[in-house]
């Protein structure tokens, strides 16, 4: 049997290389640690988590939720170690991390079908099948054999991004849809606000709290990325003057060109997701959910993902990847993990299952299998492959990007449980297509079919 190579032994390494040997395929897992480490890490184990301990909201109602669902279903091995080291945190899934990490270390150390080799790695290999899963802070010869082979200026670093809220949650009694001077068609949702409701806002803005950053997440803040709330101290009228200028725009609940405008730019080509442009910045997540629904359209804004600051090296991946997460100019190659642009522990894990899952097939010589766009996995690997190309950003698991149910449910809680409910039926049926092709062998007693 073909033996697959495994770059990186962090949370997606090590799922991409568990559903390989479940398939009977053997590995290589290559990892730096501990003769090399990057900045952000300090243990030797694998799968370590460099920051919150948390893996976030185990309810099915939750995006992370179902993700973590549908990740069970499919083997996961860094929910089998969570389970296994669990801490208590409410409705969260949190971990004693070193525990964590021990695990999947030893799980990886003592299955038969890998071969681990602790050394730095400077090169891509030259044969064969490889999954490349080195995180978000992959650098230095390693990150310019990465960009020789995707291609120049495909190997992005983000210094800040601004927050993205569900299209349904903004209140278009409101807001107006509209470009600047008429110019195209009506493409950005515009929220204004008069005089009063600016000087509110300003005001928590510039006293809302931010977060801490790590020391290896410190960026060189450039002016086009520079935070909202950073720029807005500065002065009150910067940011009028800014992101928020209302030159070329009428409200035509008024006739008249408001005081300020936020405008929002779609996000996805479904229309569900929408992002608050010129709105990068390091806010705590409760202080941006508070600060930003003072704008009026956004009173009731459910955010898909926060603003987030920090150095991530990432892929412009719906350019350069397909589907199945290969790469399109050499499809031996795969790519997992943060550096595909999924935003998180569980989104990083659940793509380096699939890319285990993928590549499997590929040594097999079968077609590849996709999640259904309907499922969380599914719409996450979507939105990396195939989302827009304009200006690609990373993304986690939220419910904006799940194409809307045919009927519409007004409460979200209900609405997110029928969501999670056709997610894991649509599931289900890709399983049963990989069990009955003998690539996603199933598990009995314990034991693999």
């Amino acid at each position: 049997m073909n033996r697959v190579t495994v770059i990186g032994a962090g949370l997606a390494g090590c799922e991409a290389a568990r559903q390989l040997t479940k398939a009977g395929i053997p590995v290589t897992l290559l990892e730096q640690k501990p003769i090399q480490f990057s900045p952000a890490h300090r243990s030797a184990n694998f799968g370590e988590l460099v920051c919150s301990n948390s893996l976030k909201a185990m309810r099915l109602e939750s995006a992370g939720g179902l993700l973590k669902a549908e990740m069970e279903r499919l083997g996961s091995i860094c929910l089998e170690a969570a389970k296994a080291c669990r801490v208590p945190a409410g409705g969260a899934l949190a971990v004693d991390r070193d525990r964590f990490s021990g695990l999947l270390t030893k799980a990886m150390e003592e299955d038969p079908l890998i071969t681990v080799e602790r050394r730095p790695v400077s090169a891509l290999p030259e044969d064969g099948v490889t999954i490349v899963a080195t995180g978000p802070l992959t650098a230095g010869a390693f990150a310019k054999a990465v960009e020789q082979k995707v291609g120049e200026g495909y190997l992005s670093f983000y210094d800040a991004a601004a927050p993205i809220v569900t299209a349904e949650s903004v209140d278009m009694g409101s807001a107006f849809a509209a470009s600047r001077y008429d110019r195209g068609e009506d493409d950005y949702i515009n929220c204004p606000m008069n005089k009063e409701e600016y000087e509110a806002f300003y005001e928590a803005l510039i006293h809302a709290e931010s977060a801490t950053l790590h020391a290896f997440d410190k960026p060189n803040v450039y002016e086009g990325c520079m935070p909202i709330e950073i720029m807005a101290k500065r002065g009150p009228d910067t940011i009028r003057y800014g992101p928020l200028k209302p030159v070329g725009l009428r409200d035509p609940r008024t006739g008249h060109r408001p005081w300020a405008v936020v405008q929002l730019r779609r996000e996805n080509a479904e229309g569900t997701l929408y992002n608050l442009v010129g709105f990068q910045t390091n806010l705590k997540f409760p202080e941006q959910k508070r600060v930003f629904s003072m704008i009026p359209a956004l009173r009731n804004a459910e955010f898909a993902r926060y603003g987030v600051m920090h150095r991530n090296s990432f892929l412009d991946s719906p350019k350069l990847l397909n589907p199945d997460q290969s790469l399109k100019t050499d499809q031996n190659f795969f790519f997992a993990g943060q550096i595909t642009g999924v935003e998180g522990y569980m989104e990083s894990a659940m793509s380096g299952i699939w890319a285990g899952i993928h590549a499997a097939r590929r040594v097999l010589g079968k077609e590849p299998v996709l999640p259904g766009p309907d499922t969380m996995s599914g719409a996450l690997l979507h939105f990396i492959t195939a989302g827009s190309t304009a200006k690609f950003e990373p993304m986690g698991a939220n419910f904006g990007i799940l194409p809307s149910l045919p009927e519409h449910i007004r409460d979200k809680k209900l609405r997110y449980g029928a969501l999670a409910k056709r997610a894991l039926s649509s599931l289900e049926e890709t399983v049963q297509k990989l069990e009955k092709e003998a690539s996603f062998p199933k598990e009995q007693d314990g034991k693999e079919a």
